[in-house]
């Protein structure tokens, strides 16, 4: 069995493939989207979060930390923590529960025994469980371990990928796997590596790597307002979907802001402070381009 890095696993998720589902979040990202609302993903170690409302600057951290860190919260900066050795003293010595370690290591078959106890809710909703991320491909040998200790009970599977991974890796998880869910962000090389920090070739490459093996491929096409919903780039993503054999469902998720917050936590910049979400009008807008070329998206899922 594989071992791997965790940073949450939400039961109840309704938005992240058919029915009810689990989604196991796993640590780690090549892409550094501004818009991410998953921050605390990015990076392949454990960190640790402050919740800097919750910080009473009562010094509790400070005295629990056995290598005598600088840290984050009370009064403290962020950047001042840059030796910590995130070993979770300071987040049990805090009275006020303000700090918390987003990443925890774990064995495959250990998940897949937390994941079972939502069985009763997949078999009766059709649902399943999902690994996410971050990008979970970059954990390829834990997550292929996962997926076959899942099939072995039978459970729906589905990994939600941005594409940048192993050719090989990722054809090997589509022999695993019931479903993709394949972000698409741009078609342009240029756009995609300004906004995301890496070109976008070996990502389009995969993804018609991956829908002339696998026949369930789910689109996603986050939409965020003045970075990537103007016409060229809509029409381009929807004109690649159309000639895709294995897409099946097309998903636009409007931005949404519930990552600001763990930035703070992360003490690290906003750069999307001043975008807002995209409205109702300017969703429908965007699906009736793809609408132009015969495909029937939905808003949001």
């Amino acid at each position: 069995m594989q071992r791997g890095l965790v940073f949450n696993v939400q039961r109840f998720s309704l938005h992240d493939g058919p029915g009810i589902r689990t989604t196991v979040f796993l640590k780690g990202c090549a892409l550094s989207c501004p818009w991410c609302h998953n921050p605390e993903s990015r990076s392949a170690q454990p960190q640790v979060m402050v919740r800097v409302e919750r910080c009473i600057g009562c010094g509790a951290c400070l005295e629990a930390c056995p290598h005598g860190v600088p840290l984050p919260g009370a009064g403290r900066r962020f950047e001042d923590a840059g030796s910590c050795r995130v070993c979770g003293a300071c987040v049990e010595a805090c009275p006020t529960a303000a700090r918390k370690i987003a990443g925890r290591e774990v064995e495959s078959a250990e998940l897949v025994v937390e994941i079972l106890r939502d069985r009763l809710f997949f078999d009766q909703s059709g649902g399943g469980v999902t690994f996410s991320g971050g990008e979970p491909l970059r954990q390829a040998a834990f997550l292929l371990s996962t997926l076959s200790a899942c099939r072995e009970e039978d459970l729906h599977t589905a990994v939600d990928t941005c594409g940048l991974a192993s050719r090989d890796d990722l054809l090997a998880a589509a022999e695993l796997a019931d479903l993709f869910l394949f972000d698409v962000k741009f078609v342009d090389e240029r756009r995609h590596r300004e906004q995301t920090g890496v070109g976008n070739g070996s990502i389009l490459a995969n993804l018609e790597a991956l829908t002339a093996l696998h026949g369930a491929v789910w689109l996603r096409v986050p939409v965020i307002p003045g970075v990537n919903d103007d016409a060229a780039n809509l029409d381009g993503i929807a004109r690649l979907a159309a000639k895709l054999p294995g897409v099946r469902k097309i998903c636009l998720l409007p931005y949404h802001r519930t990552g600001e917050s763990k930035l703070e936590s992360l003490g690290e910049t906003n750069e999307m402070e001043r975008v807002e979400p995209p409205s109702p009008e300017s969703m429908r807008r965007a699906a009736a381009r793809f609408e132009a070329v015969g495909l029937a998206p939905t808003i949001g899922g």
